[in-house]
């Protein structure tokens, strides 16, 4: 009698469900899709951008500039100063090297500013740049 009670105990031991595979699975799974995700870059501030018929998309654009209305430059959503441009565009190109500097100029932005901003762009060894329109 108590054999076949130790039995039946035995069973019901065997009969657990093991789920530690199961969240082996799910840890990996989100491992790779937070390595694998593509992080979305933002300049750090909304900008209206002038209409432009013939622009194109960029697909590498990893550093994001944006002049605001009031001539503000904008990095990282940080504010930068006009004379620290150049450094913050090399360290970032440092980062990824294959990528482009994307500028995103206010309509009621003055041209000097964006010169400036490409003229740094240029000088930090960086000659992809371009100017984000939008695309009617």
């Amino acid at each position: 009698m108590r054999r076949a009670q130790a039995g039946m105990g035995g069973e019901e031991d065997d009969n657990e469900i093991n789920l530690t595979p199961m969240l082996d699975v799910v840890f990996i799974m989100l491992i790779f899709f937070i390595v694998t995700a593509s992080f979305i870059k933002e300049a750090g501030i909304d900008v209206n951008r002038p209409d432009a018929p013939t622009s194109e998309s960029v697909a590498d654009a990893n550093i994001l500039i944006a002049i605001s209305a009031n001539d503000e430059i904008w990095i990282d959503r940080r504010m930068i100063d006009p004379r620290a441009v150049r450094p913050n565009i090399e360290r970032l190109h440092a980062e990824n090297p294959k990528g482009s500097v994307v500028i995103q100029a206010d309509k009621k932005s003055t041209n000097e500013l964006l010169v400036v901003v490409m003229d740094a762009a240029r000088q930090a060894g960086v000659y992809n740049v371009s100017i984000a329109a939008n695309n009617d």
